[in-house]
């Protein structure tokens, strides 16, 4: 009786047993990581993040979402190297394209899936105008194909006796995407670049299998019990792709040079300068993490301010190193917008050079003009918060004041030392007094000998002797 009542309780509570220990089983990780843009710097440090991201959850697979037609290709050779170098399984879904770099990205990855439709291919290297590189550049992209390729291995194939070792994807089909010259028997032999359909793609290795999306993908990897978890652009990536629009650049280049117009107006104000050093740091920030902005852009933007900063504030007159500082901190802002390598510009579209001048330019313009006619609203007002940033009180005749000539006619023609640079304003040193002066003709250097040739309303008038 005891063995039937435990025979009957195994019976009843088994399968609930045997569900609940299969449920308790550790779901699979699948990383989901999309390319659906251009492949640049922005892609490559998204890139990091998200296979960091992958490693520290302990992803089973990363997933790529591919959907691009091409871009840079030294951000793609640092992809495609972070592909090979990872410890997690890499496979890459082709949504519709994998063109140029987006090619090598794929070809670098474990497994390859493609959508009915999709294509891969036409990896030879092109300016930003289209046109095919010297060959300096084709063979650099040919040898990191060939080298993605093999780095896939070998597998063998039994014939009778014979074991052969086939490549696993052929490194003369990866140079074929580059290269038109590149012939492969049955495979590219039009002396054209090859681009692959998901059909010619399986036929020829380069392709696992057609699927209608990533869960399909999922499926024939072999995960049964999986939690999909996918990149997410952060905040930063959205702000940095908010910051770097040109005319939000533009913005942010006024602001610089009108925070430094303001600065020079009212020396010791700090607010001006305060907002022109935060606009310079939100200006270049973005530009640095996209790659654009080199270290030495930045260096040269600073230098150029500093230079300009002298030649205000140290160094009389205005000469070399004015103009110097204002080239520097113009070619800092310019070359910043500019994905160059130091003064090549050969893989720069023309037309992304011409916007970036004139962005610059036309900021710097009209941030001049509206810091003359804010200075005039700001400091000319009489009402408001800014009243009392500038003497505006007007002592008129009508009100019974009258100019008095405070200094003695006697001065006239008489000699003394400059103080201060007399630029055209300063201070002046005449039979032991100092006087306020203005100079009438060039400019005068500290301690240079003087002259006054008039004195109007308490005003000296000075050249020098």
């Amino acid at each position: 009786m005891r063995f039937l009542v435990s025979l009957f309780l195994v019976c009843l509570f088994f399968p609930a047993f045997s569900d609940s220990n299969s449920s308790g089983k550790a779901k699979s990780l699948v990383y989901v990581f999309p390319i659906r843009e251009n492949i640049g710097p922005g892609i490559w440090r998204q890139t990091k993040k998200a296979f960091a991201e992958a490693d520290t959850l302990h992803a089973d697979l990363i997933l790529i979402n591919m959907n691009t037609y091409g871009g840079a290709v030294l951000d793609a050779d640092s992809i495609r190297t972070k592909v090979l170098n990872s410890r997690i399984p890499v496979y890459v879904f082709i949504d519709n394209n994998a063109a140029s770099a987006g090619a090598l990205i794929s070809i670098a990855c474990d497994s390859i899936y493609m959508r009915e439709g999709a294509n891969m291919g036409a990896a030879t290297v092109v300016s930003q105008t289209g046109q095919a590189m010297p060959d300096k550049y084709q063979s650099y992209m040919r040898s990191i194909m060939r080298s993605t390729a093999e780095a896939q291995g070998k597998f063998k194939i039994i014939a009778g006796n014979d074991t052969v070792l086939k490549w696993r994807r052929d490194p003369k089909i990866a140079e074929a995407m580059v290269d038109p010259r590149i012939s492969v028997k049955g495979v590219n032999d039009s002396g054209k670049v090859l681009t692959m359909t998901p059909v010619e793609a399986i036929n020829f290795g380069y392709c696992e299998g057609i699927r209608k999306d990533i869960r399909e993908v999922i499926d024939k990897a072999g995960f049964t019990n999986y939690e999909i978890r996918e990149y997410k652009t952060t905040g930063i990536d959205k702000a940095v792709g908010f910051l770097v629009n040109p005319v939000i650049s533009g913005l942010l280049i006024m602001l610089i040079i009108g925070g430094i117009y303001f600065e020079m107006q009212t020396p010791g104000a700090t607010f001006p300068i305060a907002i022109a050093i935060l606009a310079a740091v939100v200006y270049f920030a973005p530009l640095y993490l996209e790659g654009l902005a080199a270290n030495w852009e930045i260096i040269l933007f600073i230098s150029g301010i500093i230079l300009l900063a002298l030649e205000i504030l140290v160094i009389p007159g205005f000469g070399v190193t004015g103009i110097l500082g204002i080239i520097f901190i113009f070619s800092g802002l310019v070359l910043s917008l500019l994905n160059n390598n130091w003064f090549d510009f050969r893989e720069v579209d023309s037309s992304k050079i011409y916007v970036s001048i004139g962005t610059v330019f036309i900021s710097i313009i009209l941030s001049f003009t509206l810091s003359l006619w804010g200075s005039a609203k700001i400091f000319g007002s009489r009402k408001g918060i800014f009243k009392n940033m500038a003497l505006t009180t007007v002592e008129s005749t009508k009100e019974g004041y009258v100019g008095v000539q405070l200094n003695p006619v006697s001065l006239i023609g008489k000699t003394g030392i400059a103080e201060t640079v007399l630029r055209p304003s300063g201070r002046v040193s005449i039979e032991g007094k100092d006087y306020d002066a203005l100079t009438e003709g060039a400019f005068i250097n500290r301690g240079e000998k003087v002259r006054v040739t008039r004195v109007e309303t308490g005003q000296v008038y000075v050249v020098a002797e």
